[in-house]
């Protein structure tokens, strides 16, 4: 059993997906971060920088922080979508993902989606380095089924999520054809459709 402490976030959605991609059977534990609960001690006591996703293996007696570091070891745990032989192209882009397309977008819909209109220069500079990352995803895939190869993995799932806000985006995912290709081929998959409703409100992947 893991139990998986989230939010209905991008970052949420990665592991709830890879959870269901692996067959694990899981809880979610819901944590509130409109109303602040990740600060609470509790909480920060398993999540250092009081940030979610954390799960927690029971089996294992094993916490995790960090979603990357989560789809590592349940990569590792179920030894699939995170292959021995192309590990080192796989954590290249698992590690994109981290450092710069979710943070980039992260911004992006601070100051687009969610605080229009209170900084001009925020916004330009979001929606310029937004753009560049549809671009660049889209010029990887041209040369790639998936981003690490030709196999689905833990690097996809991880930046699945983060391109699925796209109508917060406001940039076309349709325009980039191959970003659109693989978005599709993604969202089609039965374990990523039950995991991105992870709090079972019906919530559908949103299409292309």
């Amino acid at each position: 059993m893991i139990e998986l402490l989230t939010a209905n976030t991008p970052n949420g959605k990665k592991i709830s997906i890879m959870l269901e991609e692996i067959g694990y059977d899981y809880k979610v534990t819901f944590i509130d971060i409109s109303s602040d609960d990740q600060f609470k001690p509790k909480f920060k006591k398993i999540s250092p920088f009081s940030k979610i996703p954390v799960i927690k293996d029971v089996k294992n007696n094993q916490t995790i922080f960090e979603s990357g570091a989560i789809l590592i070891y349940l990569g590792e745990q179920s030894g699939k979508f995170y292959n021995e032989k192309d590990k080192t192209e796989i954590n290249q882009w698992l590690m994109a993902q981290m450092g710069y397309v979710g943070p980039m977008l992260g911004q992006h819909h601070q100051f687009h989606h969610y605080n229009p209109g209170k900084s001009e220069f925020g916004e330009q500079r979001y929606f310029k380095i937004s753009k560049r990352i549809y671009e660049e995803l889209d010029s990887r895939l041209k040369l790639s089924k998936f981003l690490a190869g030709e196999d689905y993995t833990i690097a996809d799932i991880a930046t699945f999520p983060w391109i699925a806000r796209h109508e917060w985006h406001d940039i076309g995912l349709k325009n980039y054809k191959n970003l659109s290709r693989w978005y599709s081929e993604i969202a089609s998959r039965p374990a990523v459709i039950k995991g991105f409703d992870l709090m079972k409100s019906g919530e559908e992947v949103p299409k292309v």
